[in-house]
């Protein structure tokens, strides 16, 4: 029982930095329409700025400040802000699938500068050593899984509620607008670039904090972390659970890990470790085959808005009226 207990503060804290992941791509997407497939890179940008942070001195590699964790954590997304903020000024005047190519190009770069660059991001063999919140409770499992799903979760929580009020702040409004009616929204002295860096800068701070949250919980990061796969689970949780929506991207996030690790597991029972390689990709299908499920029965995700239909009755025989009635 008290492992079972673990492994759920596990599985949730883990679910839960994707969902800070989802939240900024759902400023970036969901609020403001910009097609951000390079997500990954700002992750990276963020867990590799706080580790050098905060990790101890290393001669092997620059870095190793040994700043507090909330030191990092802050310089991640100060770090992320500004790249995200060069990225958008360079790239925001594309539209659409070029914008996907071209984020999808930044993070490449990022992967293999982190790769190739062994004095400043230990290269392929990574950075060790990330100090852990709660590190001392590290011999007792659960309360050191229950200590950090607690600091995941008021760090969660907290994005959650400053984007929810940014959404319905007028800067809000702008961002809905400019997805809306783009046109229309600068016929009202709105500069459209301006407000698109502002979202991109604030969405890829919120994924470097992720990032910088996700290598203190494992403690170790590398270059093989931030794969394209990251992007697509991403991806495909927003989508699920609503573009748009935070509620939707949170909720979306859980239910799409939960699918994954749980298809990983099961691949893990049913298939002979010499076929578990490949097995792996099964997990892929089951995630492919619950999107479809999902859109076909609710085309703009879980919370996303829903196109309002006619109901039969009395209702629907008004409206036929109404409309036979007409000229």
């Amino acid at each position: 029982m008290m492992d079972l207990l673990g492994y759920g503060a596990f599985f949730l804290t883990t679910a839960l930095i994707f969902s800070l992941i989802s939240l900024g791509l759902n400023l970036q997407w969901g609020l403001t329409g910009l097609f951000n497939v390079g997500l990954a890179g700002f992750v990276a940008i963020g867990a590799y700025t706080s580790a050098i942070l905060t990790t101890p001195d290393d001669p092997a590699r620059l870095g190793g400040f040994g700043m507090p964790i909330l030191i990092g954590w802050l310089g991640a997304m100060v770090v992320t802000c500004i790249a995200a903020g060069i990225t958008g000024v360079a790239t925001l005047r594309l539209k659409s699938d070029y914008l996907a190519i071209t984020t999808f190009g930044v993070a490449v770069v990022v992967q293999l500068v982190a790769l190739n660059s062994q004095p400043l991001t230990g290269g392929a063999f990574g950075i060790g050593f990330i100090p852990r919140p709660f590190g001392g409770l590290a011999e007792t499992p659960l309360l050191f899984n229950l200590s950090n799903l607690a600091i995941v979760a008021i760090v969660t929580l907290a994005v959650y509620l400053a984007l929810e009020h940014l959404s319905h702040s007028p800067w809000g409004r702008v961002l809905k607008a400019l997805r809306e009616d783009e046109r229309a929204a600068i016929s009202l002295g709105k500069s459209a670039r301006f407000y698109r860096v502002q979202a991109f800068a604030v969405g890829g701070a919120i994924m470097g904090l992720a990032g910088a949250v996700q290598a203190h919980f494992i403690g170790f990061i590398a270059p093989d972390n931030y794969v394209p796969t990251l992007t697509f689970q991403v991806w495909v949780m927003l989508i699920v659970g609503g573009s748009g929506s935070n509620k939707g991207a949170v909720i979306g996030s859980i239910l799409v890990w939960a699918i994954w690790a749980g298809s990983g597991a099961l691949t893990s029972v049913l298939f002979s470790p010499e076929q578990q390689a490949r097995a792996a990709s099964l997990q892929i299908v089951a995630i492919g085959v619950m999107l479809c499920v999902i859109l076909l029965v609710r085309p703009n995700g879980l919370f996303g808005d829903m196109p309002r239909r006619l109901r039969f009755g009395k209702r629907a025989k008004t409206q036929a009226a109404e409309g036979s009635n007409g000229p």
